[in-house]
């Protein structure tokens, strides 16, 4: 392991920061910490960077517990949020400081100043300062300067948050080349949750101090832990059933849970699991076509049920055309799949954490 997160508490005097956090990340992996503003993200960042204390656990760094040891002997490599180069000191300067304090020969700075200047599209800006820089090449400068020194694992806080959106995916994809070339253990925090996806081979989900989850962009996507995960990583319908005999009423819908006792129980599905018709016949249930959201090659669009119930589904442009929809049509429509939900992860037990599939019987109201 490259880094090891044990069950990590952070307390602010009565004000719990960060509850028993547990994680691992493997060497070379690029990982998201993702979650709520003051959630507690950065401040696990800040704890493995040794600019915090845990109030209790423990942090290791490739096997070595470091709960003790100060910043310049973890040998990581941190990126601010707000860069904070010297504004006095030209790139040249700011990337090779690390290198000056660690008493590195001159002649050997100059030679890892030039080889990042070229690794992070900065040649022939060595000479500048940072207020003749963009933003994105301010970040990339202090990437550099961080990356100097060789480190063991990269630290980057919200290292996208002060550039335009243009430049924030140009930064993304350079990240992820960057990363490729370098395989160095790179640890981020975001709120973005479309960063974290687009980026990160492994996303850490962390709100009110807690970790909700760790998985893959797919997994944390397709299988969420509890009804937080679901509602935070991308959008979902997310339902409150009566449940009688295995099958789940709401309004006009139903859907069969066979391992669900009789009582309340909470459902979530994605758009994309909602099939659209403009057949009125080919699907069990029928609402109108509220309202269609351009979201470029996809649409968004709303469903109105006669109860009045509102579902979201999503679809190609192209689909939408095929079926000539349009806001105000009545269509028939269906659930291909569904999700039981817990507030809490712990809630449900590891069989009902699964996809469920809309038998047929059920979709096609037989």
């Amino acid at each position: 392991m490259s880094i090891q997160v044990n069950q990590i508490t952070k307390r602010f005097g009565n004000v719990t920061a960060v509850n028993d956090v547990n994680f691992s990340i493997q060497e070379g992996e690029l990982v998201a910490l993702l979650g709520p503003s003051g959630g507690g993200k950065t401040t696990v960042l800040r704890m493995i960077a040794g600019l915090e204390m845990p109030t209790s656990g423990d942090i290791f760094i490739r096997g070595q517990r470091v709960n003790d040891l100060s910043v310049q002997q973890r040998n990581i490599g941190f990126v601010f949020q707000n860069y904070a180069l010297f504004k006095n000191m030209t790139v040249f300067k700011n990337i090779a400081f690390g290198l000056k304090i660690k008493k590195w020969k001159k002649r050997d700075r100059e030679a890892r100043v030039a080889e990042l200047l070229e690794l992070l599209e900065l040649k022939g800006l060595d000479k500048r300062y940072p207020h003749q820089l963009s933003g994105g090449q301010r970040q990339r400068v202090a990437i550099a300067r961080a990356l100097a020194p060789k480190p063991s694992v990269l630290l980057l806080d919200e290292p996208f948050g002060a550039v335009d959106a243009k430049i924030r995916q140009e930064l993304r994809e350079w990240l992820v080349r960057l990363h490729h070339d370098l395989n160095v253990t790179t640890l981020f925090v975001t709120h973005d949750q479309e960063e974290a996806m687009e980026v990160s081979n492994r996303i850490v989900i962390i709100a009110r101090g807690r970790m909700e989850q760790i998985g893959t962009p797919r997994e944390v996507y397709e299988q969420p832990a509890n009804e937080f995960v679901a509602r935070f990583i991308g959008v979902m319908n997310v339902l409150d059933l009566e449940v009688r005999g295995g099958i789940g009423r709401i309004g006009e819908l139903h859907f069969q849970l066979p391992n669900v006792a009789d009582g309340q129980a909470r459902i979530g599905f994605r758009p994309y699991a909602v099939q659209i018709s403009s057949d009125l016949h080919l699907y069990a249930f029928r609402a109108v076509l509220r309202h269609t959201f351009f979201l470029g090659i996809m649409l968004r669009v709303e469903l109105e049920l006669p109860s009045g119930l509102l579902i979201r589904a999503r679809m190609t442009k192209e689909d939408y055309a095929r079926l000539a929809l349009q806001d105000g049509q009545e269509i028939s429509f269906q659930i291909r799949q569904f999700r039981l939900l817990a507030h809490d992860s712990a809630a449900l037990g590891p069989e009902l954490l699964t996809t469920y599939d809309m038998p047929p019987t059920i979709a096609e109201g037989i």
